[in-house]
């Protein structure tokens, strides 16, 4: 399956702009070109890398215009965006004022799918999307299928659809903008995975921004899986219309009931796909074949469990998948120990969901935060973690909004401040958080904010933070 058969007959001389110069656009423009159409690229930049992308575009007969995103290319039959446009963009209003569709990658990549594609297990919500996907992808590896974990993640989508490379499934990380941009993706089966406020800014409320993500029910075939402990999720299931046969399937990390994936006594068990879920519960993995344990990393693989087993994947491989599978850096990752305190850097835990999740998941802890707060308020992560907290090390631009919770919610909690924003600042942070810890404790960065203003990005903040540890362990040691 899934091998190219992509037919040019729609795309020929089809006059097509391109918003956006970046991975996702100059992928499209390749691809379109190939096929035929006619193509024009659209970018704000005008710096000398935005030139030579140009230049290498150029060369394939597509035009670029740079320093202009607003102004529609005159004759154009479709707009192609790359994700992180806003709807509210000049050009895309222009578009809509000419009567012109404006569709994503995700979008263009469903349609130029040959008859013989691959089908979609599609993957999206707040937080966990990136490792759920990896971990449903080694699941499919361990069952001995062609599989590749694309989407927000990885190669260019339409790259892996268009290109030679053969496969049975795909597993399908979408954001909630790239699922705003393909209104015709049919999965065979879909997940949302948690929903909180994210994005906002962009998708203009919460529930503009739920609805987005609920797009990725939409048409599915098999299964439709949801959060047991997230209604919101559930919800969109029910609003979703799907193929005749569609089942929802929660996931919980209590006791499953029917249609559920849960967990029993330490073991990950089916009750939705066996032959009489009623009665019977079938075993997939331990707990301890997740790395790591962490309460909401069990629930990723709960998710990625029940979509392999709607495609019909074995139990041995579910759990093998999970053995084989290792996070990526930065998430929920340990670094040392170090005089019996353990260090754990989660550096990609950029908003306060995804730290909340991380906060869960140890017992004392002393919490390096802040960052830049992107508008999000820190009471409740703060009320929920209270009885957790050992101390409090605060970092970076908006480090006040998160101490303002703690005086709300922890007066109790011992808390340093750093006010400083060098490069030595998380190493300051690492010593502060190491004169507060006792043996047993976990040093946890899960700042609950974006790294920018310290930090090129949140890998380069939590490299940091490893460092620091690293340095006062060689100093202890």
């Amino acid at each position: 399956m899934g091998s190219r058969q992509v037919s040019d007959r729609d795309w020929q001389g089809k006059r097509i702009t391109v918003a956006g110069l970046g991975v996702s656009g100059i992928s499209a423009a390749r691809a379109l070109t190939g096929l035929g159409a006619s193509l024009t690229v659209v970018d704000g930049g005008d710096s000398e890398e935005h030139r030579a992308r140009a230049a290498e575009l150029a060369e394939l007969g597509i035009t670029v215009r740079l320093g202009d995103a607003q102004t529609l290319p005159e004759g154009t039959d479709l707009v192609v965006t790359s994700p992180g446009w806003k709807p509210s963009s000049p050009l895309f209003a222009a578009a809509a004022q000419a009567g012109v569709d404006v569709v994503g990658d995700v979008e263009i990549a469903w349609r130029l799918r040959g008859p013989d594609a691959a089908p979609w297990l599609a993957i999206t919500g707040t937080n966990g999307k990136t490792t759920t996907t990896r971990m449903l992808a080694s699941i499919l590896s361990a069952a001995g299928l062609r599989t590749a974990a694309i989407g927000n993640i990885g190669t260019p989508i339409i790259d892996v659809v268009t290109g030679d490379e053969p496969y049975d499934v795909l597993a399908v990380e979408l954001s909630s903008y790239q699922l705003h941009w393909a209104p015709s993706l049919r999965a065979h089966s879909g997940a949302v995975l948690n929903l909180a406020p994210d994005h906002l800014d962009w998708h203009g409320s919460m529930k503009e921004y739920a609805a987005d993500k609920g797009r990725i029910y939409e048409g599915n075939s098999v299964a439709c899986v949801y959060n047991v402990a997230d209604p919101a999720t559930e919800d969109l299931v029910r609003e979703a219309d799907v193929e005749e046969g569609c089942r929802a399937i929660g996931f919980t990390l209590s006791t499953p009931g029917p249609s559920q994936l849960g967990v029993v006594d330490g073991i990950l068990v089916d009750r939705a796909f066996v032959e009489n879920r009623h009665k019977q519960a079938q075993e997939l993995a331990e707990v301890t074949d997740i790395d790591p344990p962490a309460p909401h990393n069990i629930a990723n693989a709960l998710a990625a469990a029940a979509l392999a087993r709607a495609f019909g994947v074995a139990p041995a491989a579910v759990r093998e998948g999970l053995r084989n599978f290792r996070p990526d850096a930065h998430r929920i990752e340990r670094v040392e120990e170090v005089a019996g305190v353990t260090y754990i850097d989660d550096s990609k835990a950029t908003n306060t969901h995804a730290a909340e999740a991380s906060l869960a998941a140890y017992d004392p802890i002393v919490w390096i935060a802040g960052g830049l707060a992107k508008g999000a308020t820190f009471d409740e992560i703060v009320e929920k973690s209270a009885p957790r907290l050992r101390g409090v090390v605060l970092i970076g631009a908006d480090r006040a909004l998160v101490r303002e919770a703690l005086v709300r919610h922890a007066p109790e909690v011992p808390v340093v401040e750093l006010d400083r924003t060098d490069t030595g600042a998380m190493s300051a942070a690492v010593r502060e958080a190491a004169q507060l810890a006792r043996p047993g404790d976990t040093v946890l960065l899960a700042p609950a904010c974006a790294s920018m203003d310290m930090f090129a990005n949140y890998n380069k903040r939590g490299e940091a933070f490893a460092d620091a540890v690293r340095a006062l362990a060689d100093e202890r040691a």
